[in-house]
């Protein structure tokens, strides 16, 4: 029974591709749409049903359906692995996914490629479902490099622009350099352990009684790179705010709730492996903190709606991975879901002021939206109260355990952390004043057409506003569910926080430096009614965060011209000269035989004068041997 109904779990995103691929032109856009979101609910009420099974029970479902790979010792099964993490994560994927198809239903209705795009989201949540539920790293893998597949497909999606082809390029290779790493990981924890399989990995690794800790820090260094390439850190974030190129649905699925999370699910999983290297866990918490603090300060100056969220959530993601370095994983994993709630909500919101703006971002050409679009600005407002830490909401209760953990392992990181989340609560309320309120400065005929998005769109918005609200009570201080919930899966604990002078003194200076961040937006946005001009030039550091550090020129200058050059050298010089050298001996061989055919003339003295010549040298050679 629970291998046909993880099966269904599986599968049913798969059949909705297939369906949608095949027959979805034929089928229209509304039951193409429709038949594409029924796909992720049954996942979803399946998820459901395991989850409630599981959390009565507390054991974990193992489910090995064939062996796979066998070489000498070495085996590896495809199989499944239902427990409390991996169900965790399928609950906001298969429901926050099925809200985003939903969702896209409405948003994409006037696209002649709608079927297509319902196949791929299709596609997308089977291969996260694979690596969410994989019993083993190949199994993962599997699901690893289709999601980066269906990232590619889907930011491309409108592929007849080609800045959007090129930004799903970029995202595809910058994954490949972290999947590299990531396969380099596999492969030495296969030589070390001759297994892949989770559970067998976990019992070997706390079995063993010589363990090279070397090579297992290596591995750990190398999984955590393909984590940096997966979930956007520092050096292969840059992907991520170029994926805005695709339809906002689609910035939601990946940057919310799924792929962007990839890594923290990983490292989460094989925490065992990590918190026997505490000098790469050191690398995951610096590399967390100042992704944060760096993807924060580019955000204060987007102009651009989306881009805005994009680097909001690489600052996210860097806040996790300070959790995960510092070993907090279930820290991590809490504001992992809280953040889906909030961030999945400010972006369907974003697309929601695109679709009334007829495709504007720029927020230079916003403003005076909350009366127009009230429920799309009151969603927003709660996911941005929530991601900004303001008290009661969801994000409030997941940074504040984020910023706690961090203080008391080194105050250096709680600094950064804690700069970056005033500058997240500034950037957030500077796209909400500069979107909704004060007057309208787009075109008259955009202000002619304002209106609130349709039902289809504004209903997921509601769902998620609820949860960015409530979501933070699997986790209150000192009686967390989560904590227990989690317990099974780690080897180490973080201790809770009970709530003492340290602790309240902490959450008072989060709220306090979160409101200052709020007040500041204010009083430039509201009171100053300050607008970013787009004629005037940008000078001083201001200039340097607006160009995002030029690190995507840094980038292009050390390995994209270098690429380019040494293709052009080898293109010019090496393979001309190889193919020079070719079509020469072939020269050759054709000069020789076009003057040996001049032999072949038809004249029988010739012949007989040349086998008479012949004969003399045979029997000359014979008697010279002697």
């Amino acid at each position: 029974m629970d291998t046909n109904l993880a099966l269904v779990l599986v599968l049913a995103p798969f059949l909705g591709f297939l369906i949608n691929v095949f027959f979805g032109k034929n089928l229209g856009k509304s039951l193409s749409g429709i038949i594409g979101t029924l796909s992720v609910v049954v996942s979803f009420v399946v998820t459901i049903c395991f989850f409630l099974q599981i959390n009565q029970t507390k054991q974990p479902i193992q489910i090995d359906l064939f062996d796979w790979i066998q070489i000498s010792n070495f085996k590896v099964n495809f199989g499944f692995l239902l427990d409390q993490l991996s169900l965790l994560w399928l609950l906001f994927v298969t429901g926050i996914g099925s809200l985003i198809h939903l969702y896209s239903i409405s948003y994409m209705h006037d696209d002649e490629k709608m079927h297509s795009f319902f196949a791929y989201l299709n596609l997308f949540i089977f291969f996260m479902i694979t690596l969410v539920v994989g019993n083993n790293l190949l199994v993962m893998f599997i699901g690893w490099e289709g999601v980066g597949l269906c990232s590619y497909l889907l930011i491309g999606f409108w592929y007849k622009n080609q800045d959007f082809n090129d930004a799903a390029k970029k995202a595809f290779i910058m994954n490949r350099v972290g999947d590299l790493g990531l396969l380099i990981g596999i492969f030495i924890l296969g030589s070390m352990f001759s297994t892949l399989d989770f559970a067998t990995l976990k019992t070997a690794i706390a079995g063993a009684t010589n363990l090279d800790t070397f090579w297992l820090s290596i591995a750990a260094l190398a999984l955590f790179i393909g984590a940096c390439g997966k979930s956007a850190q520092i050096p292969l974030y840059t992907w991520l705010p170029d994926a805005m190129a695709g339809p906002t649905p689609v910035s939601a699925l990946i940057h919310a709730a799924t792929m962007v999370t990839a890594g923290i699910f990983m490292v989460t999983r094989l925490n065992f492996i990590f918190d026997l290297t505490p000098y790469v866990q050191n690398i995951i918490a610096i590399i967390g903190a100042v992704t944060a603090l760096v993807a924060a300060t580019i955000g204060l100056l987007q102009n651009d709606i989306k881009k805005v969220l994009a680097y909001s959530t690489v600052s996210q993601l860097g806040l996790m991975f300070l959790a995960l370095g510092l070993g907090a994983y279930e820290v991590a994993v809490f504001h992992v879901i809280t953040h889906a709630f909030f961030k999945a909500c400010l972006f369907l919101g974003s697309g929601s002021v695109i679709h009334g703006l007829h495709g504007e971002q720029d927020m230079r050409k916003m403003g005076g939206l909350k009366k127009a679009m009230p429920i799309t600005f009151w969603t927003m407002l709660i996911a941005s109260l929530a991601i900004s830490g303001v008290p009661l909401f969801s994000g409030f209760f997941s940074k504040d355990e984020i910023l706690m953990v961090a203080f008391h392992h080194n105050i250096a990181l709680w600094v950064i952390a804690s700069v970056a989340s005033i500058m997240t609560a500034f950037y957030m309320f500077r796209l909400m004043f500069l979107t909704f309120f004060n007057d309208f400065r787009g075109t008259e005929e955009q202000k002619h057409h304002l209106h609130e998005s349709p039902a289809l769109i504004t209903f997921p918005l509601i769902v998620l506003a609820i949860l960015a609200t409530v979501g933070g009570v699997i986790s209150l201080p000192g009686n967390s569910w989560l904590n227990g919930y989690l317990t099974p899966l780690f080897t180490k604990v973080e201790a809770e926080h009970h709530l003492g002078t340290t602790e309240y003194m902490l959450m008072a200076i989060a709220v306090v430096g979160g409101l200052i961040g709020i007040a500041i937006a204010y009083a430039k946005y509201i009171k100053q009614n300050l607008v970013p001009n787009e004629d005037a030039e940008i000078t001083g550091f201001s200039k340097v965060l607006y160009n995002k550090y030029y690190v995507d020129e840094i980038y292009d200058a050390l390995f994209v011209n270098t690429t380019n050059g040494l293709s052009k050298f080898f293109r010019d010089y090496v393979e001309t000269g190889i193919s020079s050298l070719v079509f020469g001996l072939g020269k050759v061989t054709n000069e020789l035989s076009f003057q040996g055919k001049k032999l072949q003339n038809g004249s029988v003295g010739l012949y007989l004068f040349a086998f008479v010549l012949g004969m003399c040298a045979i029997v000359s050679y014979l008697f010279l041997a002697q």
